[in-house]
């Protein structure tokens, strides 16, 4: 007679049937790197995903603001080297980390412990097969969905750098958010990203928050005529002075729930950032941001396809790079720099 399924595993298999059978809306994605895969771990960590959604959703329960803070870990980690988990090292004694360049310093600790914590939790169910990469890929797809937004396939496989990058190269490629359309055009363009994704992506703006020193241009010496004056005042309630420490939230009509309220925003003229209004103020952008604030599939559909695209950016897989240990650490504990020459740009925040 065959020994009964322990309970636990039973819980584990429908989970993962769950965790599949709602995963399988229909969307159109771009081609899959080499390396990569849907299935990448069907053998070896054939659970990871239901794994991570689960935590995640109860951490959601207690702080629904770590659902943006783990969406921008990963584009601010793809667009910097590409994605491999190099925002998620730490700094030592020898010198400073991607997490100390400007643009990083506000992506919020508890968003990297997260990541560490499910590193620990994945390695207890699997071992060290999962690379921090593809967790940190995995976080933010279901941030985006337990907020709301579409649920869909995250290609996996992607192996962690070796090297994180020098405070001009995050400062080269993670555009400000005072940025202008054709400046954030040419940043996307150095990645291989098109006005479309640029539009798309931006939509990721539609939770979380921002800091007053990335919108006071705005504010500060004289107002931006864009502004709609109601939101203007308000701004000014949460600003009343330049570079105070003071927040407030990207989406003024839905800012803990992902869907397409942050294009009505620009519509309305109540973008925060020049980078959000401004592609309402575009020729080059503004027909597609008129669309998606009418079409929330629309949006959807689109950001999964930009989204899985960004998520490709220069990875690595294979032998390349390792798994590491410690999201926050290399195996070996010997970093190197990466940079770029004649890196230029500024900015505290983007996407």
């Amino acid at each position: 007679m065959a020994s009964p399924v322990p309970s636990s595993v039973l819980l584990l298999l429908l989970s993962c049937i769950a965790f599949f059978s709602a995963s399988s809306q229909a969307y159109e994605y771009p081609p899959i790197v080499s390396g990569l895969s849907f299935d990448f771990y069907k053998s070896t960590c054939p659970n990871v995903e239901p794994l991570v959604r689960n935590y995640l959703a109860q951490l959601f329960k207690k702080d629904i603001g770590l659902a943006a803070a783990l969406l921008r870990v990963h584009f601010h980690d793809c667009f910097v080297q590409g994605c491999d988990g190099s925002i998620l090292l730490d700094g030592s004694a020898g010198g400073p980390s991607e997490k100390n360049a400007p643009p990083n310093l506000t992506l919020r600790p508890a968003a990297f412990k997260a990541i560490n914590d499910l590193r620990t939790l994945i390695s207890k169910a699997c071992g060290q097969v999962v690379s921090c990469s593809d967790i940190s890929a995995l976080a933010a797809r279901d941030s985006v969905f337990l907020s709301g937004g579409p649920d869909y396939r995250v290609p996996l496989g992607r192996r962690d750098g070796l090297s994180f990058a020098t405070r001009d190269a995050v400062l080269s490629f993670l555009p400000s958010p005072t940025s202008d359309v054709t400046t954030l055009i040419n940043a996307l363009a150095k990645l291989k990203l098109d006005t479309t994704d640029l539009v798309t992506l931006s939509g990721g703006h539609t939770i979380g928050i921002g800091h007053c020193t990335s919108f006071q241009n705005r504010l500060f010496p004289s107002q931006d005529s864009t502004l709609e004056p109601t939101f203007a005042k308000n701004l000014y309630r949460t600003c009343p002075v330049k570079d105070t420490t003071n927040t407030t939230v990207n989406d003024i009509r839905t800012p803990n729930t992902f869907d397409n309220k942050y294009y009505v925003d620009l519509v309305s003229k109540q973008g925060l950032f020049t980078s959000d209004q401004g592609l309402f103020g575009d020729s080059r952008t503004k027909p597609l941001v008129t669309s998606f604030a009418a079409n929330q599939p629309l949006f959807f559909g689109k950001f999964v396809y930009s989204m899985t695209k960004m998520g490709q950016l220069s990875v690595l897989t294979g032998k390349q790079g390792e798994i590491r240990k410690n999201c926050s650490a290399l195996n070996s504990g010997k970093k190197v720099l990466w940079s770029v020459v004649d890196g230029e740009g500024d900015g505290s925040e983007v996407f």
